[in-house]
């Protein structure tokens, strides 16, 4: 099926953003491990999974739109401590937010109401799960004070992800 060249270029530009997504995560996660806040690990660690989805969803509708994915990952941003790695983090939902919308008003200009849906999904997982519990957390931080928040983020993380051995 050969779709439309501004839709396969736009989702290409979305797909570097969910790269970024994924290895910004990842990072974060294997820090969060390191520092024994194991919470904050297990939901990172499957925030980069959820990031590793949407960017397989955007890679096999171009194969289907006949494009070619560029992965070509956007600039991630690493913190150095909990509020800023939650902070920028965020704000990268944020902006993923945002090229989301405008993905989906181009494939509504397009009439690709399949990638329209496709990223009306992306959208909603966004929003109301990745965002929201980002939000939630620096909130959190600053109800109870960061080292309340920290102490409640302690657990142990498995063995094997923190040695590295299967």
């Amino acid at each position: 099926m050969i779709g439309s060249q501004k839709v396969i270029d736009y989702l290409n530009f979305l797909l570097g953003g969910e790269l970024a997504a994924r290895d910004q995560y990842f990072i974060h996660s294997e820090m969060y491990a390191e520092w024994h806040y194991g919470k904050l690990y297990d939901r990172i660690h499957h925030e980069m999974e959820d990031e590793t989805l949407h960017a397989q969803s955007i890679i096999r509708r171009i194969l289907m739109l006949s494009g070619t994915p560029k992965m070509t990952v956007d600039e991630i941003h690493i913190g150095s401590t909990v509020p800023e790695m939650l902070q920028f983090d965020l704000d990268l939902e944020y902006q993923v937010q945002q090229h989301l919308k405008e993905g989906i008003a181009l494939c509504e200009a397009e009439h690709d109401y399949v990638t329209r849906e496709m990223l009306v999904y992306q959208l909603k997982d966004t929003e109301e799960d990745h965002a929201h519990w980002l939000e939630q957390q620096l909130r959190l931080i600053d109800m109870v004070g960061l080292p309340n928040y920290l102490q409640s983020q302690i657990a142990e993380v498995a063995p094997d992800i923190v040695d590295g051995a299967n």
